[in-house]
């Protein structure tokens, strides 16, 4: 791997099985979660730091938290 690569983690909500609890909003220590359109959780990437709070906390289990290169 490149000295100016490294891999992070991303949190990833399936928004087909979403169903807008809210949950993962309330866990996540960066607010990188927010609800839209009262249909589904959409992740804010530029804010998420890949802790996978959200995933743990999600009752449907539809958040994967992915590694992405950055």
């Amino acid at each position: 791997m490149n000295a100016g690569m490294r891999k992070k983690r991303r949190a990833s909500v399936d928004v087909s099985l979403c169903v807008a609890c809210g949950c993962c909003v309330k866990v996540c220590p960066v607010d990188a979660i927010e609800i839209r359109g009262g249909i589904a959780a959409a992740v804010r990437t530029d804010k998420c730091v890949g802790c996978g709070r959200c995933a743990a906390e999600c009752p449907a289990s539809v958040i994967t938290i992915q590694e992405a290169v950055a």
